[in-house]
């Protein structure tokens, strides 16, 4: 049986003040102090990593059931991909069959790394989760390097590539609505990837954010792809069209994940109260791994419910509704 390792790469600031979130805060053109700024990182950093452990733990110890996700979410690609019935049924046969020689040959294990910089700040990382206590997996620290933010991301990813992965799957600390799921579908989208019949050249998978840019992505290691060029809109291009560009004109496929927002200005925090909010609502019924440390940083900043003015910026509804007597 050969061991397939996933690494997630999580790239992340450490939360010092006037450093991270600064469009959140007085410095820029939020309303938090710098602390407030630096402390609500601090929960959405814990949470997004625990989320990620959470979701590590169910596809380690539940193989059999990921397996059998994937060749039915394969299956129905196929379907809906295909009006011809007959071919349709042939290439579903083809990923079945695939799915299942996978599920049996193959043994998937997981790893988080977080990544920081400078190196200073790596021992003050690993001391800030030593703190928190103990967590349920263990975590490995590195240090990115380079001369802007295309070449961190690439030495990033070229350190775990050395450590063996065959698949990453790397994204920011700011995302408090990040599910499990995110995390499902994210691996489950990278080992399609890696059947090489379908896709010789690898592939690279990724999550839009609210705003153009990109929360999630990911490649798989036979693919040769990078980051050069994308960040920040160095062309007039945003990080999504960028990378889209990119793997579009070295022909390779792009397989998309669902859109998971961020947290970079005050209207991305509100967005995101509400996201979080609902979260630990629904966290009571559904397999949830809610952000509680955020809830609680939002509650403490009194962010329970988000309102907004109304308007009448609405289609006319005149010859919609039926009104008898006086509107109420």
């Amino acid at each position: 049986m050969r061991e397939r390792k996933n690494i997630v790469l999580l790239f992340s600031k450490l939360p010092e003040a006037g450093l991270v979130k600064t469009r959140l805060s007085t410095l820029k053109d939020g309303i938090y102090s710098p602390e407030i700024a630096a402390h609500l990182f601090h929960s959405m950093l814990f949470d997004v990593v625990e989320i990620i452990m959470a979701a590590m733990d169910s596809l380690e110890a539940q193989p059999e059931l990921a397996a059998a996700r994937e060749r039915s979410t394969n299956l129905q690609r196929v379907r809906e991909a295909d009006a011809n019935v007959r071919d349709a049924s042939s290439d579903a046969h083809d990923i079945s069959a695939n799915a299942c020689n996978g599920s049996s040959d193959i043994r998937d294990t997981y790893q988080l790394v977080i990544s920081v910089a400078p190196e200073a700040n790596v021992a003050k990382m690993e001391q800030l989760f030593a703190d928190a206590g103990t967590w349920p997996r263990p975590i490995e620290f590195i240090c990115d390097k380079g001369a802007n933010f295309d070449e961190h991301y690439n030495d990033a990813f070229q350190q775990c590539w050395d450590k063996g992965a065959d698949c990453i799957l790397s994204m920011g600390a700011d995302m408090p609505a990040l599910t499990k799921r995110d995390i499902y579908f994210g691996f489950e989208q990278l080992h399609r990837l890696c059947d090489v019949s379908r896709f010789p050249h690898g592939g690279i998978v990724l999550a839009p954010d609210q705003e153009m840019g990109v929360s999630v992505v990911g490649w798989t290691r036979e693919t040769d792809f990078d980051h050069t060029g994308v960040y920040y809109c160095q062309d007039g291009l945003t990080v999504l069209p960028a990378y889209v560009n990119k793997a579009r004109k070295a022909e390779l496929p792009a397989l998309w994940l669902p859109p998971i927002p961020d947290v970079d200005t005050m209207s991305d925090l509100m967005h995101n109260v509400t996201l979080v909010n609902a979260l630990a609502y629904c966290a009571k019924d559904d397999d949830i791994c809610p952000p509680w440390r955020t809830v609680q940083a939002f509650q403490e900043l009194g962010l329970n419910d988000i309102y907004v003015m109304p308007n009448d910026l609405f289609d006319p509804r005149d010859h919609l509704d039926e009104i008898s007597g006086p509107a109420k």
